[in-house]
């Protein structure tokens, strides 16, 4: 089933809402964060995807919880994955029950 809208990259949210409000430089957030400023960039800019480590250290930094941030990867790589999907598998045969 393709998601009807592109669900963007959690790193996008990080880039584009948290830093801004928080007046912080990649490399500031990626020192507080206890990453490399690379990690930390390639995530923000949808080149890497938040890993359960990172997910961690997000919501221990902001707040939350890790699931959070885990959720929006896996619906950010589901819907480019059903996007670009050939993939066409028949549903299993199910055995009829004797009556």
């Amino acid at each position: 089933m393709l998601r009807m809208h592109n669900t963007p990259h959690p790193g996008e949210i990080l880039k584009e809402d948290v830093l801004p409000e928080l007046g912080l430089s990649v490399t500031d957030a990626a020192d507080q964060l206890g990453v490399s400023r690379v990690t930390l960039s390639r995530m923000i800019n949808g080149q890497a995807a938040i890993s359960a480590d990172m997910a961690i250290r997000l919501a221990q930094w902001l707040g939350g919880n890790p699931e959070t941030w885990l959720r929006a990867q896996v619906q950010y790589d589901l819907w480019h994955a059903e996007k670009a999907s050939k993939i066409m598998v028949k549903p299993v045969a199910r055995p009829i029950a004797a009556a």
